[in-house]
């Protein structure tokens, strides 16, 4: 096996000063991994990241391939959002898919039954770099861009909640839609509503997992939801204090 382990580790792993080593931290822990090494994650893996039934022995691998390290869903049932940590590029990878590790700091984070896991890949030189977007004038709209009732926001932040308060935790429990319908303070058939809508009009949008199929929603939507909307920045830590604004039960 050619990776080593070093915990408790502050910041970038000391010694990483090339673009074909890789570092992965998980609560506080981190693995350096050599060109040629095979790193899985699962709950019996490399990376045991729970004793979690519902998470596969070994769900994602990392192995390097020429002059790029790649992580790929070996697993049958379980999709990982994968995204570079400034919230500008995010992808989905599903079952027997792979992607480049190219971001200075990579978040991976994916959902096994109740639960949501978050670990980081990291890269001293990565092979990307992002463009600097433009100012945008004052008053300027993108048509077409999405907009959020204060009612929606809400909704979505209850879901992710435990995420945003981890606070390095790498893991946390998805509330179900009666907790987070408690946690607003709001009935469980108003709640669903907005949970329809939301994910409608993600789902407008191409984000990957809302429908279970043709008119149906997935049965894990709040999973993917929080996914989405934890690792795309649609909500962050500074939207917590909108819990506890009361909204107009009309708004959509």
């Amino acid at each position: 096996m050619t990776h080593t382990r070093e915990v408790n580790a502050a910041g970038p792993v000391p010694g990483i000063a090339r673009s074909d080593t890789l570092a992965v931290e998980f609560c506080g822990e981190w693995y350096r991994l050599e060109p040629g090494a095979t790193f899985d994650v699962g709950r019996d893996a490399d990376l045991c990241v729970d004793d979690n039934p519902y998470l596969h022995r070994r769900f994602l691998r990392l192995a390097s391939d020429g002059d790029l390290w790649w992580l790929t869903n070996v697993g049958t049932r379980l999709s990982a959002t994968v995204c570079d940590t400034s919230g500008g590029v995010q992808s989905w990878l599903p079952p027997g898919a792979r992607l480049p590790i190219v971001f200075p700091l990579t978040a991976v984070i994916f959902t096994a039954g109740p639960t949501t896991y978050e670990f980081h890949v990291q890269i001293e030189n990565p092979s990307y770099h992002p463009a600097t977007p433009p100012e945008t004038p004052v008053g300027a709209t993108t048509v077409g861009a999405l907009s959020w009732t204060l009612a929606q926001r809400q909704l979505i932040v209850a879901l992710a909640e435990p995420l945003l308060r981890r606070e390095g935790s790498g893991l946390s429990e998805i509330p179900s839609s009666a907790e987070a319908a408690r946690r607003l303070g709001w009935a469980l058939t108003r709640f669903n509503r907005k949970l329809d809508n939301v994910c409608d009009k993600l789902d407008r949008i191409g984000v990957s997992g809302l429908r279970g199929g043709p008119g149906a929603h997935a049965t894990n939507r709040r999973a993917r939801l929080v996914e989405y909307a934890v690792s795309s920045r649609l909500v962050t830590p500074a939207d917590l204090p909108l819990l506890d604004v009361e909204s107009n039960p009309d708004d959509a």
